[in-house]
């Protein structure tokens, strides 16, 4: 049974005060999906029940449970294949240019999941060798999820979750059968990346500043203020000179003033002119 429309907003508004993100209401028939597991492992009635025990404010366990059932984590390796060969391509010999002097790059996939994108970025890399031999490439993948970033570490996935995106040579290359139907990505990748758990909306990943951030398809569900929220923090996170990609969906204009689109790389975005700047060019 559907849960109550006062349970309905109780989630709603848990999910969004602890994440940012936003459940709108045609998405809100996925709560009881979502919630079933929980509702019936701990031997509750209905979602309603187990709502009521999630206002006592009693039980943190419980609290952090449903937030993680409610986060879409919706992802894939190489998700829009499109985007990746853009942002690997013009952007990243800017920056390889730029940073010849120290020869290191900083990544940082915000809402990056289970670590599919994180490792994308990671094959990337390791497979153009001969181009960063005696670079320290950083790349960190954060989630608001523990459970994610737990799976991202062990980088474990079944096949269906291998298969989807990546060319069967690929798939050979970087993967190892470790069990029925699971997967396991080469150490060497694994040692290349790492996870941390973490909001968007919170403090940025150390090394603090990143020649890129990737933040897709994870902002077009948060409100419209969480929004500019998240994007005041990439702006104060990334290099004068970064990139920043979006989701397919989501953009800049009409969100925030501290980004503006890339003229000579359509989907991508970098740091506004400081308003002092902009009145002289002006």
């Amino acid at each position: 049974m559907e849960p109550a429309g006062s349970a309905q907003r109780i989630l709603v508004s848990l999910l969004e005060a602890r994440t940012g993100q936003q459940l709108a209401a045609n998405r809100r028939w996925r709560i009881e999906t979502a919630l079933a597991g929980i509702v019936r492992a701990r031997g509750y009635g209905s979602t309603d029940q187990l709502v009521s025990c999630l206002v006592s404010g009693k039980d943190r366990a419980l609290e952090e449970q449903v937030i993680e059932a409610l986060l879409n984590n919706e992802t894939y390796f190489f998700r829009d294949r499109l985007p990746f060969d853009l942002l690997l391509g013009g952007p990243l010999a800017r920056l390889e240019a730029a940073r010849a002097a120290t020869r290191r790059l900083s990544i940082w996939c915000a809402g990056c999941s289970s670590g599919q994108e994180t490792y994308s970025l990671a094959m990337s890399f390791a497979e153009q060798a001969a181009r960063w031999r005696g670079w320290t490439i950083d790349i960190v993948g954060t989630d608001i999820s523990r459970a994610v970033v737990e799976r991202g570490r062990s980088g474990v996935y079944s096949q269906f979750e291998v298969q989807r995106g990546l060319p069967v040579m690929q798939m050979v290359r970087w993967f190892e059968e470790v069990g029925s139907g699971e997967w396991r990505i080469a150490e060497s990748l694994r040692q290349s990346v790492r996870f941390e758990t973490g909001n968007i909306i919170g403090r940025p990943p150390s090394p603090g500043r990143f020649d890129i951030i990737l933040c897709r398809n994870v902002l077009l569900y948060f409100t419209p203020e969480m929004r500019r929220l998240a994007f005041t923090r990439f702006a104060s996170a990334i290099a004068e000179d970064g990139a920043l990609m979006l989701g397919a969906g989501e953009s800049v204009l009409g969100q925030t003033e501290a980004f503006v689109s890339d003229p000579d790389h359509r989907g991508l975005y970098k740091r506004a002119a400081p308003a002092a700047a902009r009145t002289r060019v002006a």
